[in-house]
C-alpha cells in the first residue's frame, strides 16, 4: 500500500474515533458535575485555541494526511520550537475536555485509544518526515512529541 493510502486510512481511524468519542453521551460515572464540565469546556476551549494556532503555523505546509506535501517546508518556530505535533496535543486536549464534559468511562476508554492512535499515526508520519527533511532526526532529538521537553538547567 502506498504512503497516501496509508495517510488516508490513519485520517478515517481518527475520525471515527473522534465521531464515537463526540456521540458518547453524557453520564454521571463520577461526580463534580459543575466543576467536570467546567474543566472540560475550559480545555476544549483552549484545544481549539492551539489548533488553530497550530494549523496556522504550518501554513502551506498543512495537509490533511501524516504525508508532508511536495512543496512543504520544515517548521521549527513558533509553537513547533516546543512540540513536534502541536496539533495533536490540541486535538488530545479538546479529546480530554470532552471527557471531562461527559463524566463517561466509555469516553475515558476513547480519549486513551486516541493517545494511542496518535503514539502511532506520529511514529509513521516521522518516518516521513525524516525521509522528506535531512534537518528532521536533529529537530525530533531536541523537541518532544506531544509535551515540551524538560531540560535541565546547568548552572
Amino acid at each position: 500500500m502506498d504512503h497516501r493510502r496509508i495517510g488516508w486510512a490513519f485520517v478515517a481511524v481518527q475520525a471515527a474515533l473522534l465521531v464515537a468519542l463526540f456521540l458518547t453521551p453524557s453520564t454521571d460515572h463520577w461526580g463534580a458535575r459543575d466543576l467536570s464540565r467546567t474543566l472540560g469546556a475550559m480545555l476544549f476551549w483552549a484545544g481549539a485555541a492551539l489548533a488553530v494556532t497550530a494549523a496556522l503555523g504550518l501554513g502551506r505546509s498543512l495537509t490533511a494526511t501524516p504525508v508532508p506535501r511536495a512543496t512543504a517546508e520544515l517548521q521549527t518556530s513558533g509553537l513547533y520550537r516546543w512540540v513536534r505535533h502541536p496539533i495533536y496535543t490540541a486535538v488530545l486536549t479538546m479529546c480530554v475536555g470532552m471527557t471531562l464534559s461527559r463524566r463517561s468511562w466509555l469516553a475515558v476508554v476513547l480519549t486513551v485509544a486516541l493517545v494511542a492512535f496518535f503514539v502511532a499515526k506520529s511514529t509513521w508520519e516521522e518516518r516521513r518526515l525524516s525521509e522528506r527533511f535531512a534537518g528532521y532526526r536533529d529537530y525530533a532529538a531536541r523537541t518532544g512529541r506531544f509535551l515540551p521537553r524538560l531540560r535541565r538547567r546547568t548552572v
